[in-house]
């Protein structure tokens, strides 16, 4: 039996890195009687320590904690060696735009792996009731601390093989993301593309490979989409897209603006702001940088970060990345915990 099984409504808040998967919204999921989850990526220890204990302090119900699989640093060194030259084009040619919002454009870094092994250690110290990894599996040894500690292990897959993947390295729970997710695909290898397969498709295809509670992914944003996934032998869903303009959330002002934009119209999945394909709504950045964007992550996103910041802080939705799930017109402006006990019918 998993931790979603003993919830009130089958429905994760998906960890949305980068501040929107804020504590409050956390909370919020979790206290509505869903399970919230800290984004972890991007945030050094100490940051992720205060998120965990602000959690905490807000909400006695279990929530869980995301965490990105860095690839090893045999994979970054030919990842460096393959595209470093395109990330400095694609650098300088994000330097124009960045000089007119006052910042230069980042630098990548290399070797980093998000203190991978700071987490992991902070993460067994902690021992939240979940612990999910995106972007790989963790090794197995790793998953075995965490369940040691009570921490359930829940691996994002997108094809098949990546089911079995994580199912081998003894995942609890397997959360099956679709193409129609926003933000970034969680496929295991940076450089291929997602295999274009919607989450009922997935469903379909790995509940006879793996013993495994599945969850699905993407696009859900309607209690439809949910019953169909239910009825297609989920164990659950998880949301993010649904999620965005909930008043717990922690997009930017812009980000949020650019939700509601009538200009922007037109969903892409692209590597222009990150190097890994994501789910976004197409914007001037889309269009500008595109074709520049190497499959090198984090380097691509290291680079853009500065720019994309200063372009909210501005107030410019088309300098940023709007990640948004098919069906993210229906987002809507309301406390999360009504969002999701309305999906949840």
């Amino acid at each position: 039996m998993s931790v979603l099984s003993g919830r009130t409504l089958p429905v994760i808040g998906a960890p949305m890195a980068g501040g929107v998967s804020s504590p409050l919204l956390v909370a919020a999921v979790s206290d509505a009687g869903g399970l919230g989850m800290i984004a972890a990526g991007y945030r050094t220890p100490e940051q992720l320590a205060t998120d965990l204990v602000h959690t905490r302090d807000l909400t006695s119900e279990p929530f869980g904690v995301n965490l990105f699989v860095p690839a090893d640093p045999a994979r970054r060194s030919r990842d460096r060696r393959s595209h470093e030259a395109a990330v400095s084009r694609y650098r300088e040619a994000l330097q124009d735009r960045a000089q007119e919002l006052g910042v230069d454009a980042g630098h990548p870094q290399w070797e980093g792996d998000d203190h991978w092994e700071e987490k992991v250690v902070l993460i067994e110290t902690f021992a939240p009731a979940v612990v999910s990894c995106t972007f790989g599996v963790p090794p197995v040894e790793v998953v075995r601390r965490w369940q040691a500690v009570g921490s359930e292990v829940h691996v994002t897959v997108t094809s098949p093989s990546e089911a079995l993947a994580a199912a081998a390295a003894q995942a609890d729970v397997l959360i099956l993301q679709g193409q129609e997710a926003g933000g970034h695909r969680g496929s295991h290898e940076v450089e291929a593309e997602p295999e274009p397969i919607d989450h009922l498709g997935l469903l379909e295809t790995v509940r006879g490979l793996v013993d495994l509670p599945l969850v699905a992914a993407g696009g859900i944003t309607t209690a439809g989409d949910l019953r169909r996934a239910l009825d297609a032998g989920a164990a659950g869903v998880q949301i993010g897209t649904a999620l965005l303009l909930a008043t717990e959330s922690g997009a930017s002002m812009t980000y949020r603006a650019a939700l509601r934009d009538p200009g922007l119209t037109e969903r892409v999945t692209t590597r222009a702001f990150s190097g890994r394909v994501a789910g976004a709504v197409r914007n001037a950045f889309v269009d500008r940088y595109a074709e520049l964007a190497p499959p090198a992550f984090p380097a691509v996103d290291q680079v853009s970060r500065p720019v994309r910041a200063a372009a909210a802080r501005a107030g410019d939705v088309h300098g940023i990345h709007i990640w948004a799930g098919a069906g993210w017109r229906a987002c809507q402006d309301r406390p999360a915990g009504e969002i999701i006990r309305e999906l949840a019918g």
